[in-house]
């Protein structure tokens, strides 16, 4: 069996340059495990804990592919919803009166033309009425940036709109309906949203700490980072969803399995997996696939190797998945580098590297 030397090197060595605290790594070919370690600390204070393979992660925006656009997924394969059906009804066409324009594929695609992010929860947490209710409100009357279809820009509101949309159309709450019909069913017991609950977080050690949060004043285990979504109780579109690297392999071999066999019955439809991670050719130069992402030409996240036919995603807490559809190669790559400030931005050189090394080291390239 490989050693994979060079790998653990580099690893071991993003650890004492600060690049994370810690890292669960996961390489697969195909259906076959070939590296799954764990490097470094679930947390550095206010002590030294070291990380596990089974350690859970915030992961943050990975909560965008895998839990939201796979809900939307499935309401369109049941015929409830569709892709480029106008969402303009939903939005305050007051504000922006190009909103008819607004399409579930736009939105999945990051091409809507919502603002990238507003800091939502600084209003939120001094009120006490339905908060998720407000917030969308005030999504709902946000002005656009540009005409829809027209450009891309990378938005947690759109994915806000989603997750609202989600409830409305299916008439439950995102966390239970994709735990209850998609988790629990695959075996994932982890993978989930953690409500805010009065009582706090039960087993705090078995998930890597993230930031010292200023405002909340204490150190986040198990309690999603995310501000916005904290401030609605844990639960949205963008953000809030836990889970190990294991379970984040397991549940992007289910979607590839469906994409390599879209005639054969799947838990996932082929033909839809297939649609969703087709790279958009609108608009121009965009590398949004619907809900994923793709590489860029140049200067991916994903490194040199992985080819333009992938699908990936990051997530601002320091975690990612890339999946090369062509060569059937997955890196899960879960850290912690918020912990304990988000100020620590060495893992955005970090990636292309590791990603490279496993490619090389793996790949007989």
């Amino acid at each position: 069996m490989p050693s994979y030397t060079k790998i653990h090197q580099l690893m071991h060595s993003a650890v004492e340059e600060g690049v994370f605290p810690g890292a669960v790594l996961l390489a697969a070919q195909g259906e076959k495990i070939l590296l799954h370690q764990a490097y470094g600390y679930a947390s550095v204070i206010p002590e030294k804990q070291p990380l596990k393979p089974e350690t859970i992660f915030d992961l943050a925006s990975l909560t965008k592919p895998l839990a939201t656009t796979l809900g939307i997924m499935s309401l369109i394969e049941k015929g409830l919803l569709s892709l480029d059906q106008s969402l303009g009804f939903w939005l305050d066409k007051s504000q922006s009166p190009e909103k008819p324009g607004i399409t579930l594929r736009r939105l999945l695609a990051h091409s809507a033309g919502l603002p990238a992010y507003q800091p939502y929860y600084l209003d939120l947490i001094r009120q006490s009425v339905d908060k998720k209710a407000t917030l969308r409100n005030w999504v709902k009357k946000e002005p656009l940036l540009y005409p829809p279809g027209s450009q891309t820009l990378y938005s947690d509101l759109g994915f806000i709109v989603l997750e609202w949309l989600f409830e409305k159309t299916a008439d439950e709450a995102l966390d239970t309906w994709i735990r209850n019909n998609i988790y629990i069913p695959l075996g994932l017991p982890h993978l989930g949203y953690r409500p805010i609950t009065p009582s706090g977080v039960p087993d705090p050690e078995i998930y890597a700490a993230t930031e010292d949060c200023p405002w909340r004043n204490k150190i986040l285990r198990g309690e999603v980072h995310d501000d916005n979504t904290y401030a609605v109780g844990g639960i949205s579109g963008q953000a809030g969803l836990f889970g190990t690297a294991f379970e984040v392999f397991q549940l992007l071999r289910t979607l590839k399995r469906a994409y390599d066999q879209p005639r054969n019955p799947n838990f996932f439809k082929g033909e839809w997996v297939r649609i969703f991670w087709e790279r958009q050719s609108r608009p121009r130069g965009t590398t949004r696939a619907l809900g994923f992402d793709t590489p860029t030409n140049t200067g991916s996240s994903a490194g040199r190797y992985f080819s333009l036919k992938s699908v990936g995603h990051l997530g601002f807490t320091g975690t990612s998945f890339w999946l090369d559809l062509e060569k059937d190669f997955l890196v899960v790559l879960l850290t912690n580098r918020v912990h304990p400030t988000r100020d620590n931005e060495k893992i955005k050189p970090f990636r292309p590297l590791i990603h490279d090394l496993l490619f090389q080291e793996m790949m007989a390239l």
